[in-house]
């Protein structure tokens, strides 16, 4: 028989600190760049007569382009957050 007692931590939403520490964190200008490229690639395997794999290929830059976009709009939106800057400061009252 197996032994059933052995839980494993990582399905219980427990994640090592090794983990969490190594996440992988690429900046918006690398993420455009991997983007830009895959499409690239992907045009110069289609143009090679590799019809499936170039198109495999280019169908990766839209979800990395989004990515960076997703980056960009989060971290002006942090930055807007963190400065206290709200709307209400540019409301001019004419009494």
């Amino acid at each position: 028989m197996e032994n059933l007692n052995f839980i494993n931590p990582l399905l219980h939403g427990i994640i090592p600190e090794e983990l969490e520490n190594k996440a992988l964190s690429f900046s918006t200008k690398q993420l455009v760049c991997a983007g830009v490229g895959t499409l690239i690639a992907g045009a110069v395997l289609k143009k090679a007569g590799h019809q499936k794999t170039g198109a495999m290929i280019a169908g990766l830059a839209l979800p990395i382009l989004a990515t960076a976009i997703y980056k960009k709009i989060k971290k002006s939106s942090d930055e807007k957050a963190n400065s206290g800057y709200t709307d209400a400061d540019n409301v001019n009252e004419h009494a």
